[in-house]
């Protein structure tokens, strides 16, 4: 049997007190990174704190301050896009990073149908998590409603659809299609078709919106017959790419609203026999990795993930903390990166 009387017991917030020279609350707040403690009482606990090595109870910690030191990242989409879009891949690896210097975990939960992202509202309103970054909303997902309902910090990655009062941050969706109708127009391009994004998704909106705008400014109105709807899949890219070759055989042009697609447009238009960009130049979305290694490399308008995925991450922390509002936002710029399909 092991003898335990003499193992040192774990030293207490009153001990660290008296040798800091402070009271217990002040302990407290400096434990728990309130802002409310002088720069000299600070430096005097956290000496203390190191010279008695002290190690906090987070059980009792999260008692007090009602804290689980957990975020949850929500992505509404099969497990199978989530897993092979890059776009979803990218945010989910800078959430994480971004999160690596801080004492919160990160928990990824998917949410693909109605009954699931009731079951995650239910997880965010039992106290599971100290906030929720939702993903890939659709028109008709109620799953920022239930979180807002209940209070939970939120902050959606894309602008809300019904412009509702929520902090998010977004790339400029708009502003970038517009820049690829301008880029692909300015080149002599006449027949200048577009694959959209899912139109029950902000983004699908906006980047046809912006991509409209942009040909109108240029003296191009956009004809019905030169838009097809994807998914934001390779596959879609191929079906909407076929469908616009059907109905268009003559088309010079195409911007499609992300990379996968684009990639999937440029497997069809092959199939075809249209050359690219001799026949059909070729505009994407995203900047992913594979814009770079398909054949011909992609031009496309980039997102700017790396300033995205810690804004994310800013803003909620703001609201858990308090100092923050619910309705912050921010809206990060794109660019065109030109390659050989344009």
């Amino acid at each position: 049997m092991t003898d335990t009387s003499t193992r040192p017991a774990s030293p207490t917030l009153d001990e660290v007190a008296v040798l800091a020279g402070v009271s217990r609350a002040t302990v407290s707040r400096v434990v728990n990174d309130s802002p409310r403690v002088s720069p000299e009482a600070r430096e005097a606990v956290l000496a203390a704190v190191a010279a008695l090595r002290y190690v906090p109870n987070r059980m009792a910690r999260s008692l007090v301050t009602r804290r689980t030191d957990t975020v949850a990242l929500v992505l509404n989409e099969p497990n199978t896009q989530v897993f092979s879009d890059p776009f979803f891949a990218s945010i989910v690896r800078g959430v994480s990073a971004t999160l690596a210097d801080t004492d919160l975990n990160l928990v990824l939960l998917t949410a693909r149908d109605e009954r699931e992202q009731e079951k995650v509202g239910r997880y965010a309103r039992q106290g599971h998590v100290d906030g929720v970054i939702l993903m890939s909303v659709h028109s008709n997902d109620p799953l920022p409603d239930i979180l807002a309902e209940a209070g939970v910090p939120l902050v959606l990655c894309g602008r809300p659809f019904d412009d509702r009062a929520v902090a998010y941050v977004d790339a400029d969706n708009r502003g970038g299609a517009e820049t690829a109708a301008a880029y692909l127009a300015s080149t002599g391009r006449r027949r200048i078709a577009t694959i959209t994004g899912p139109l029950d998704m902000i983004a699908g909106v906006d980047r046809l919106a912006g991509f409209q705008a942009g040909l109108i400014a240029a003296g191009h109105p956009l004809r019905p017959e030169l838009v097809a709807e994807g998914d934001f899949t390779e596959a879609g890219g191929t079906r909407a790419m076929d469908e616009l070759l059907t109905r268009v055989p003559d088309l010079d042009a195409v911007f499609v609203a992300s990379d996968p697609m684009a990639v999937g447009a440029l497997r069809a238009l092959r199939a075809a026999g249209r050359r690219v960009p001799a026949d059909v130049a070729v505009v994407g979305f995203d900047d992913a990795a594979v814009a770079e290694t398909c054949d011909p490399a992609l031009t496309t308008i980039a997102q700017p993930l790396t300033d995205m995925t810690p804004l994310l991450t800013e803003l909620l922390l703001r609201q858990i903390e308090g100092v923050g509002e619910p309705a912050e936002f921010r809206i990060c710029r794109t660019h065109l990166v030109r390659r050989a399909s344009a």
